[in-house]
């Protein structure tokens, strides 16, 4: 067996360590193998493992060390997709995933996954990988998923890595697999004739060591692209995918010619408020956690492994119903301690020190949830290398498995599934014997070290900053066409300046070559998205543009490829037949539809633009300050006479101020509290940047005039000075007098086409009263369900019952919750108008009204309807019913609340307990509360305590 490459002596101090020197090519270390293994986390330590047991030579290579490398490296709490025989079918698995991914799915390689995941299970236990069984010896399956029981549970999945190690290094595996750490591939080699894969090129990201490898096959199994989009943190390693995976094996198939599809759809998951790990749902769940919303409301109606999932999650988030929280508070002592015990000790052990530090515990507090960064991931969503039921990429002897290959949702055991499946495959072909290609070695070489010849050039976290900055701004969802194009514009531009980074050491080489496989996988993902003119998986795909789903024209495979000119190329590919059929979806057959390059949509100008542009005419007035201006011939901006030049952008002596000196002079005004006509020059400043800041010093200031000064501005073509007007209305609303002129602007901003501006002018009048019933009805009329929403809020103000019900038939449920809502909230509230809303087919809107009922009064005509209601199917419902009898006669209400006391769900049970207390005069309804003291749910307990003495 040979001996592994060198690595710097330890105890060796940096100060003793010389500049790096760039290696010369021809002092290359070349490693030789039957089976190259890219990636020693998931998928590729089961192909070392199987490829060596099939009888080939496996050298694994990983830029990190094999122990604890990957996303396995601190362990696993749960398999997401186990199919367990009679717990679950396979066919019923396929079904699922092809609905999960909107029938875009080659049920092939999905059913690899169904039909061979078991006795993956059974082989990770034989290794010593504990899943969890009940008292009888049988795999304790659990219901996550809204259809069937996928989910098994890993109590002690912190050994995973631990255990896969150990087997990589018994004695029969040891003679058959060579691991080299810190050794990190930057290219696949291919062969010139026939591009069959024969080998990689990297360097070793200790000693900065050149490293070629001459291979039979070569596995890529480098994880997904999980450090694309950048954290709300802004820290470039604070991901929620392991920070390592930087698209590293994207990149590499692609410039190797291989074939990658769905890249268009991105991976992007629900997580902890401010700490960028799972919110553990998967974990959470099969204990009795669930999401909810800030009312304590569950509102997901998908499925939990589908992009709408997440398309609901961000609705609600954005909602007035938000934030969104992990509810866990209402869980018993002993789940909770079991669901720490997890959480706590795998995937990531920060998190109870997290907790712990902002004083949360998961027994009093739910845990506020937020949307991550985007990625590209195939096990966790559907954008990967392409590959066959054998792992199989469209280069031959070239294979992909784990999160970097396509196959949709197939999470740890779908990795550990095509780990296996690709060692299996490749294990029969043996090492190439032949010339590694010169040209391929010379550009991988090139590559790796150009850092090195520009030590003092932009550092690696900087541009990988403003590079994962643009990919938030331009490609994260909601996407547009614009967007996408000026995504594309902006990482070509970035292309030299990644070139231009500056390195010294073999790790800051490692940094710079991930920032190219990052511009890589974010130009593909920018252009994938502009080539797909649909939305498809939620919020995963959703194009502003083109906002509905097209199975008539794109229910097919988006495959992109780099051509021999070195253009990235789109082809359509048809699904091929489902082996499961699904009645949902019936994809086209046909031919594959090549599309070329994608177009970019022009935005170079705002607006059209007929002909060349002219120079601004300059014309004479008088600046803000009172100094005369003068036209000059070039169109420049004198700034007075023997001033000079002041900074960048400012014109020649005698010419108007620059924007950015306005600005300054601006600043300057506002630290002596100007009156209104001091600012207004500014505020008609043609430069919109001007505009915004003066009406941001309006806001600070408040002079007489204030409000409708910012009124007008609600009606600003630039968006950026109507937000600044709103937010400054809003701000000063209880300190604006309500005058006619500032009522005159907030009306007239109820036509100004942006919704938020509308939003605002309701809520400005509402709060000062300056509208009125008729004013606020016709705003139930208006496109946008937010600004319907504040209308709604508006005639409550008002007391307009009769109009508030007329919104009862609204056709988003957000408006008919709030009119529930609404219609309880009026100074002399009925139950008569809610009846509509009693019988809406919406459970969320029935159950609001059902609690709106509490508010107007429950007599017995409404009492019967909600004690029939504490049936419903619906858990949201059955709340608002028991919260609706705390204000019936007695004789109905108590016997049923007792009876709720027994609901399976804590919300309702609580609600049943607050109700009982508003009747604890009566004696049935003291002895239910006696008997919720033990209810396992701690709101209950405390609530039923509360009962007041006789």
């Amino acid at each position: 067996m040979s001996t592994p490459l060198a690595a710097p002596a330890p105890g060796v101090p940096a100060a003793a360590t010389p500049a790096l020197a760039i290696p010369s090519l021809a002092d290359a270390t070349e490693l030789s193998c039957d089976v190259l293994v890219v990636g020693g986390g998931t998928a590729g330590t089961m192909a070392a493992l199987t490829a060596a047991e099939r009888g080939a030579n496996v050298l694994l290579l990983e830029k990190a060390h094999v122990r604890h490398s990957g996303a396995l490296a601190m362990g696993m709490d749960g398999v997401n997709n186990a199919v367990v025989p009679g717990r679950a079918e396979p066919d019923d698995y396929v079904a699922e995933i092809t609905r999960a991914n909107d029938g875009l799915v080659d049920q092939s390689t999905v059913r690899q996954t169904a039909t061979r995941g078991f006795a993956m299970v059974q082989r990770l236990e034989s290794y010593g990988v504990k899943f969890e069984k009940d008292e009888h010896g049988e795999y304790a399956v659990r219901q996550v998923h809204r259809s069937g029981s996928y989910v098994l549970p890993m109590p002690e999945g912190k050994d995973v890595k631990k255990v896969l190690y150990r087997q990589l290094r018994r004695r029969e595996m040891r003679e058959r697999i060579r691991i080299e750490n810190r050794v990190m591939p930057v290219r696949v080699l291919t062969h010139p004739d026939d591009g069959r894969a024969v080998g990689v090129a990297g360097f070793h990201t200790r000693t900065g060591e050149f490293v070629t490898v001459r291979a039979g096959a070569v596995i890529l199994a480098t994880g997904p692209c999980g450090r694309l989009g950048l954290p709300a943190s802004g820290y470039l390693y604070g991901t929620y995918e392991n920070p390592t995976n930087a698209g590293d094996g994207y990149a590499m198939a692609y410039h190797a010619g291989a074939a990658l599809t769905g890249i268009e759809c991105f991976q992007i998951n629900p997580l902890i408020k401010d700490y960028n790990g799972p919110a553990c749902a998967y974990v959470a769940n099969p204990f009795g956690g669930y999401q909810v919303n800030r009312h304590g409301e569950r509102f997901v109606e998908s499925d939990y492994w589908s992009g709408q999932m997440m398309a609901e999650f961000a609705t609600e988030l954005a909602s007035d119903r938000g934030p969104v929280y992990l509810k866990m508070s209402h869980l018993p002592e002993e789940t909770i301690g079991a669901v720490e015990s997890i959480l706590h000790t795998t995937e990531r052990p920060t998190r109870g020190t997290f907790h712990e530090g902002r004083g949360h515990d998961y027994r009093t507090h739910d845990i506020e949830m937020h949307i991550s960064e985007i990625g590209l991931c195939g096990g966790h969503s559907a954008s990967g290398v392409r590959v066959d039921a054998h792992a199989r990429t469209t280069v031959p002897r070239l294979y992909a498995a784990g999160d970097l290959a396509c196959v949709p949702h197939n999470y740890m055991i779908g990795a550990f599934v095509y780990g296996d499946l690709a060692g299996e495959d490749a294990a029969g072909y043996r090492a190439y014997e032949g010339e590694l290609p010169a040209d391929q070695l010379a550009a991988a070489h090139e590559l790796v070290y150009r850092p090195l010849r520009n030590p003092e050039g932009p550092p690696q976290p900087q541009v990988e900053y403003k590079l994962r900055r643009f990919v938030n701004d331009y490609v994260a969802p909601p996407k547009t066409g614009a967007k996408l194009s000026l995504a594309v514009e902006a990482f070509t531009r970035m292309s030299d300046e990644i070139a231009g980074m500056g390195a010294n050491t073999a790790h800051e080489l490692m940094r710079c070559a991930e920032v190219s496989f990052i511009r890589d996988c974010a130009e593909m993902a920018a252009r994938a998205s502009l080539a797909r003119k649909e939305s498809r998986w939620g919020l995963y795909h959703e194009r502003l543009d083109h906002p509905e789903r097209d199975d008539q024209s794109w229910l097919h495979h988006l495959d992109l490829r780099k051509s021999p000119s070195g253009a990235m190329e789109f082809t359509a590919r048809p699904v091929e037949p489902y082996v499961v059929p699904v009645a949902e979806f019936a994809p086209p057959a046909g031919p594959e539809r090549p599309l070329g390059e994608v177009e970019l949509v022009p935005v170079a100008t705002a607006g059209p633009r007929d002909g060349a542009p002219t120079a601004r005419r300059a014309t004479t007035g008088t600046e803000p300050s009172g100094e005369p201006t003068t036209p000059d011939a070039a169109g420049t901006d004198p700034v007075g006479a023997g001033t000079g030049p002041v900074g960048p952008g400012t014109g020649p002596v005698g010419a108007a101020p620059a924007p950015r000196l306005r600005l300054l002079r601006l600043l300057a005004l506002v630290e002596e509290s100007p009156d209104l006509a001091a600012l207004r020059p500014y505020l008609d400043d043609p430069d919109p940047s001007v505009r915004a800041a003066a009406v941001t010093a309006l806001g600070e200031t408040a002079p007489a005039g204030t409000g409708p000064a910012l009124a007008a501005h609600l009606g600003d073509a630039d968006p950026r000075v109507r937000a600044a007007a709103a937010a400054a209305l809003r701000e000063l609303v209880e300190v604006l007098p309500a005058e006619p002129p500032l009522a005159a602007g907030l009306r007239e901003a109820l036509a100004v086409p942006d919704p938020a501006v509308r939003v605002a002018a309701l809520d400005v009048l509402r709060a000062l009263r300056l509208g009125d019933a008729a004013l606020y009805a016709a705003s139930l009329a208006d496109a946008g369900v937010e600004v319907r929403i504040q209308a709604v809020r508006a005639l409550v103000s008002v007391d307009a019952v009769e109009e508030l019900a007329g919104a009862a038939a609204d056709p988003a449920r957000e408006v008919r919750v709030a009119v529930a809502r609404g219609l309880a909230a009026v100074r002399a509230p009925a139950p008569k108008p809610l009846d509509p809303l009693l019988d809406d087919p919406d459970p969320l809107v029935r159950g609001a009204a059902l609690a709106a009922l509490a508010g107007t009064g429950c007599p017995p005509e409404y009492a019967a309807p909600a004690v029939a209601a504490l049936a419903d199917a619906a858990w949201q419902v059955r709340a608002g019913a028991a919260t609706a009898l705390r204000a019936a006669p007695p004789a109905p209400a108590v016997p049923a609340l007792a009876g709720a006391l027994g609901d399976v769900n804590a919300d309702v049970r609580k609600a049943a307990v607050l109700s009982l207390l508003r009747h604890a005069g009566e004696p049935a309804a003291r002895t239910a509360l006696a008997g919720a003291a033990d209810d396992p749910d701690a709101d209950v307990r405390a609530y039923a305590s509360r009962v007041p003495r006789a």
